[in-house]
Order: structure tokens, then C-alpha cells, then sequence
């Protein structure tokens, strides 16, 4: 904690899993209104976290670090979830929305870390006790420097590791001469083959109520909210309204990118809003120093977008 102020969780060093789990035991000791669970294990064993805020029959979903190497958007997350928390404890108020309103209507559901495997290789490396030592080695090129890891503990890209567009992912993978495990874009063997992806799948499909769904990723400032060229009802309006709030850059997804992805699965199987944030600018992994002109270029939509998805009607 930060002397002088010890309602702020600090934040001015990598997020691996470890600093994951002690924030999010100190909340848990902190704010007794919160709920915290966990959606099942990664590939190596470790528990992904969910924190539920709110009490509302409307349902959101926020993720965060499907990518190694995105480590920061954790930290947007539990900036966001620390904020919220010390709002409603104060009956406050944010960017013009009533904290004790937003908790009584929607409940937003936040998994701040999906691949905590991925985090840790990116930020702390390879251990030379982990498992698939000497398979984890080849998949990245024989280098011990894993700060641009994007996979999960196994070589799999969780955000091509979706039931949307998986076959047609397959035909461009092998022209790219991606076969195996990698640092990023190896799809699977099939679509929710990964643990990551599966317990989360299956974790919105038994809710089953989801009015929307934000996906937080790094770098570029752009949103994308189509699925393929499908764009749900009301979402187009809804997503020229973030832009204007964050001034980030609407974007299709071309190539690659189009297939596989949470955003594109979460639309075609529900036919619900959901968008993709590609949070700050640069090089991933982007530097802590980033974190806070992110979170508040973002602050306003992590508070308003549940109130605004849950006036949807399905």
C-alpha cells in the first residue's frame, strides 16, 4: 500500500499471478461485499480467479491478460475493481453514475487474469523446475527471454482458441507454418481444447444471461466489435459512444486476427454485444508507467458500459 494512502492498491510493478493473488486477498479481507471464486486451473495447475461486484439481475463480463505478454490489463482491472469498491463503501458517486445504482442493477463478473501460466513466463521466465521446460525452450526459439510471451502454459494462443472461425484459422496457420506450440497464434488442436478457454466457455453458457462482454487486450487504442462483418443490435451506437469517450479507433479485424478471438465467439453463439479493447500504445509488454493513463482513458466505460448493456432487451 501506498503511505498516506491506504485505500489505493499500488501498482508500479509487473502483475505476475503472485501479486494477482495477494491484491485479491487484500480485497477480499477488505470488502466483505464482493464475491471471489475461481472458474477452474490453467494448464499448470495455478486457480483463475472471478470477482463478482454487484447485485443486479443484469449480468456483465470484463477479462483481461488472455495474453502473456499483456500483464498490464490486470492491472486495469484491479484498478477498476479497487475504485468501485472504495466508491460504494463511500455511498460515492463517478463520471456521473450513482456506485450504490450500478451495484443494485447489474453484477459484473471480472476475470482479471484468464492466463496466469502466460503471465508468469512473460514476467518472470521460464523456471527450470516447470514441466515442459525443455518443450517450452524450443517453442521460443531455444531463448530464455519470455517478455514477449503470448501463449498459454503449453504453447496455445488463447484468443485463437475459440469456436468462431477455428477451421478456417487452421488453413491460414499452416500457411504460415505454425504447427505446433508457439509464443503466439498456435490455435489448439480444437476449438476450447485449452483449460483457459474451456472453464470460461462453459462458465458463460451455464450463467447464460450475459447482456455484453468487454475484452481487454494490448496495444493500439483500437476497439473491435464485429464478428466478421455481423454486427449485434444497438451495438454499433454503443461502440461510437465508447470511442468518443476513450478516443480509441473502431477496427475490423483482418487476417488472423478475425478468427478464433473471445469477442467473435461471445457474438455469434449469443448474439450479444461484445468488444475488444486494445488498451495503451506501443510495444508489449507495455511499461507499469502506462497503467494509469490507460485506466483512465477507460475509467468512464468500465463504469457506464454494465448500466448501458443491461437496458438491453433479449
Amino acid at each position: 500500500m501506498k503511505k498516506g494512502n491506504k485505500k489505493i492498491i499500488e501498482l508500479d510493478s509487473p502483475i505476475d499471478y503472485q501479486k494477482l493473488t495477494c491484491v485479491i486477498n487484500d480485497f477480499f479481507e477488505k470488502y466483505n461485499f464482493i464475491s471471489i471464486g475461481y472458474l477452474g486451473k490453467s494448464i499448470l495447475g495455478r486457480d483463475i480467479p472471478i470477482i463478482k461486484l454487484g447485485d443486479g439481475k443484469s449480468k456483465v463480463i470484463y477479462i483481461s491478460a488472455h495474453h502473456g505478454s499483456e500483464w498490464i490489463t490486470t492491472g486495469v482491472m484491479l484498478r477498476f475493481i479497487n475504485e468501485y469498491c472504495e466508491l460504494y463503501k463511500s455511498c460515492g458517486n463517478v463520471e456521473g453514475i450513482r456506485i450504490e445504482t450500478l451495484y443494485k442493477n447489474v453484477e459484473i463478473n471480472i476475470v482479471p487474469m484468464l492466463n496466469p501460466d502466460g503471465v508468469d513466463l512473460a514476467i518472470n521466465g521460464l523456471s527450470n523446475d516447470n514441466v515442459l521446460y525443455e518443450r517450452l525452450i524450443s517453442m521460443n526459439g531455444g531463448q530464455s527471454d519470455f517478455s514477449h510471451w503470448n501463449a498459454n502454459g503449453r504453447g496455445v494462443d488463447l484468443n485463437h482458441n475459440y469456436n468462431f472461425g477455428f477451421s478456417e484459422y487452421k488453413k491460414i496457420e499452416s500457411e504460415q507454418g505454425i504447427q505446433n506450440g508457439a509464443p503466439t497464434r498456435f490455435s489448439g488442436e480444437y476449438p476450447e481444447s485449452e483449460p483457459e478457454t474451456g472453464y470460461l466457455c462453459n462458465y458463460i453458457r451455464f450463467q447464460n444471461d450475459f447482456c455484453g462482454a468487454i475484452s481487454l487486450h494490448s496495444q493500439g487504442e483500437e476497439i473491435y466489435y464485429k464478428c466478421g462483418e455481423y454486427i449485434p443490435e444497438k451495438s454499433e451506437s454503443i461502440v461510437k459512444y465508447f470511442a468518443g469517450l476513450c478516443g480509441y479507433t473502431l477496427k475490423t479485424a483482418q487476417g488472423m486476427a478475425a478468427y478464433g478471438g473471445f469477442t467473435e465467439w461471445f457474438i455469434r453463439e449469443f448474439d450479444r454485444p461484445s468488444f475488444t479493447f486494445e488498451c495503451g500504445k506501443g510495444i508489449n509488454p507495455l511499461p507499469i508507467k502506462d497503467l494509469s493513463m490507460i485506466y483512465l482513458k477507460l475509467r468512464k466505460i468500465l463504469f457506464e458500459a454494465p448500466l448501458i448493456l443491461s437496458r438491453l432487451r433479449y
